[in-house]
């Protein structure tokens, strides 16, 4: 335990900090230590485990509440689940809470009233995929390994050894609570708690399954697949319904939450559902036109650039941009242009060229022009 970073520092966040400040440190730092971003790096993948951990304590109310006050020692087996001596004095309540159990049945008896065979909806988990660009436009069918909570398959979720079954609490006769009285300064009070031996249940297991220990959920990793719809981007939590920990008592499973990353593209550019490109032209294909190929999500479009088109121009595919995530429609496609300039000229070529540009008048540089007739007027006497 000692060698174990605070988990509040493992995820770089304060002890106050919110639900939702967790969540956003965990993903930033999931997605920064991704294995799949880091291929065969021991320690990216050793801090990877490491801020996973401290998300699925700290995001938990009750194992969060637990390692505030005892560290990381509150999750060592050899403690019992515990370690707090509680409040003192009370002829044997560990708390004020218990107290007002014991008189009057808890406030408004919250605790008394919880039915422990009520079926229990299972934890949402969470998990982590890399994508490329065109996999989040496209969508595809996705593999992934997840750790979670499954129904123990040896004895159907019930705890028992194979071949026999919960018996009814000897303690409690199955009701699940028992009546306890306590000698107080206002007399002899009668409560009913949960039952200490069956925990409430009514039943008990005398011969727990070996696999679960009496659990009856055992923690397995399997591997899903989840379909990713087309349209998906970066930072993006996509939701798969009952992929989360088995419930409990027969409830439903919880979800799984799976955080997107998306690797960036070496020629798209992606702006919410449209996609932006930029390809450079000739000063000739600039001045005369031409007919250029667009590389877009689709495969490679024809384009006609007109006579005059000067750098910087954005010309405007509709369309031909990324699906809308589980709607319809599409974004489009815009294409900036910009006029590359010719290098390494040969003695002929500049010969050229400059014949070229004093044969220009100022009519075909309307910029320039333009420029210059400010610049006078600005500075004229």
């Amino acid at each position: 335990m000692a060698d174990k970073r605070d988990y509040y520092e493992v995820l770089g966040v304060s002890k106050s900090a919110t639900a939702e400040e967790l969540k956003k440190a965990y993903r930033k730092l999931a997605k920064q230590y991704h294995p799949d971003l880091h291929p065969d790096d021991k320690e990216c993948e050793a801090k990877f485990k490491e801020v996973n951990e401290a998300y699925e304590v700290l995001s938990n109310a009750d194992k969060r509440a637990k390692y505030d006050q005892f560290g990381h020692a509150a999750f060592d087996s050899s403690m019992g689940g515990g370690g707090a001596g509680g409040f003192g004095g009370f002829g044997g309540f560990s708390d004020m809470g218990d107290i007002f159990e014991s008189f009057f049945g808890g406030f408004g008896g919250s605790r008394r009233s919880a039915n422990p065979n009520a079926p229990r909806r299972g934890n949402d988990i969470e998990s982590n995929i890399v994508l490329d660009f065109m996999e989040a436009c496209k969508g595809k069918k996705a593999d992934i390994k997840i750790t979670h909570m499954e129904n123990c398959p040896d004895c159907n979720g019930s705890g028992a050894q194979a071949g026999s079954t919960p018996k009814t609490c000897p303690q409690c006769q199955g009701r699940g609570t028992v009546t306890t009285q306590q000698r107080t300064p206002f007399g002899v009070m009668q409560s009913q708690k949960a039952c200490p031996k069956c925990g409430g249940k009514g039943k008990v297991v005398e011969n727990p399954c070996k696999k679960c220990s009496g659990a009856g959920r055992v923690r397995t990793t399997v591997t899903k697949t989840v379909e990713i719809p087309a349209g998906i981007d970066d930072d993006q939590t996509l939701r798969v319904p009952g992929g989360g920990d088995a419930g409990i008592n027969g409830g439903p499973s919880g979800d799984l939450m799976l955080n997107i990353t998306v690797r960036p593209d070496p020629i798209f550019v992606r702006e919410g559902y449209d996609v932006w490109t930029e390809i450079p032209i000739t000063f000739a294909q600039a001045a005369l036109g031409d007919e250029i190929i667009v590389p877009t999500i689709d495969g490679k479009v024809k384009y006609t650039v007109p006579a005059g088109t000067q750098t910087g121009t954005v010309f405007r595919l509709r369309e031909k941009g990324i699906k809308r995530c589980q709607r319809s429609g599409r974004g489009d496609h815009y294409v900036r242009v910009g006029v590359e300039v010719p290098k390494n000229l040969t003695k002929e070529q500049e010969k050229l060229l400059r014949s070229f540009d004093e044969a220009m008048e100022s009519k075909n540089y309307q910029k320039q022009q333009s420029f210059f007739d400010k610049l006078k007027e600005k500075f004229k006497q």
